[in-house]
């Protein structure tokens, strides 16, 4: 074989396994849809990788690409009022802060935060399962949808700014202006409002006053622990826009 065409005869091997290997994958299409920069959270779970070191800037107006393995699980989350020294990669953010980090790198971020979970694929179904959660409170608007795919494939979104009918107990102020609603649970503190202890079962755990607020505010996300009646979605697509600020419909 002419070492020429040797040459192209790997490279477009090499080329065809890359295109193999991404097809497998599925594609995070994240979008920054706010008038602010935000600085996104990435968390796989356990045994799973945190794509881009678990966290970077995503400017005002701008998107970002991130490639995960089918079978991939985690959550991601959106950091807002962020500060980090450029040579050490330390600040502080406003919410969403994980220990201080511009690459969270396996650390959640500081509640209340919104946060969109998925888990891609598993060993028992091929289905992808996603959803947008206020259980641990809410610092800003986000979705996330399927661009194709097959398989119901709703949206699961909390497009409204529930800083603005936060309950005052419930409000976190961050230099006299309120960044985020914290749940009941964090407010409170106690069993029956954090569906733990003898309130850990949907018999006992029933949404509080201040989930129905979230709920009405938001239909399509998580209000409380046990509601699954429209929160979670099913599909099966290559890839998913997670947009934060998204547009009211």
């Amino acid at each position: 074989m002419p070492i020429s065409f040797q040459y192209h005869y790997y490279y477009y091997i090499i080329v065809l396994l890359s295109i193999s290997l991404r097809a497998d994958g599925i594609q995070l299409i994240l979008v920054n849809n706010c008038k602010e920069n935000v600085w996104p959270g990435i968390l796989g779970n356990a045994g799973q990788d945190s794509p881009k070191e678990g966290g970077f800037l995503l400017p005002s107006g701008e998107e970002a690409e991130i490639q995960v393995p089918s079978g991939w699980s985690g959550r991601i989350w959106g950091r807002q009022g962020c500060i980090f020294d450029d040579k050490t990669g330390r600040g502080t953010c406003e919410t969403g802060d994980c220990a201080g980090l511009l690459q969270c790198k396996g650390i959640g971020g500081a509640l209340p935060a919104t946060l969109v979970e998925m888990t891609l694929g598993t060993s028992q179904s091929p289905l992808h399962f996603y959803d947008v959660s206020l259980v641990d409170g809410f610092n800003l608007p986000v979705s996330m949808r399927a661009v194709g795919g097959s398989g119901g494939c709703g949206v699961a979104a909390c497009e409204a700014d529930l800083n603005g009918v936060c309950p005052v107990s419930l409000v976190l102020e961050r230099n006299g202006k309120v960044v985020g609603c914290k749940s009941a649970c964090l407010g409170a503190r106690t069993h029956r409002y954090c569906c733990s202890g003898e309130y850990a079962n949907p018999d006992k755990c029933k949404p509080t006053l201040f989930a129905r607020i979230f709920k009405a505010a938001c239909p399509q996300a998580y209000s409380y622990a046990y509601d699954h009646s429209s929160a979670l979605k099913t599909c099966k697509a290559p890839r998913y826009s997670i947009t934060f600020c998204p547009p009211k419909p």
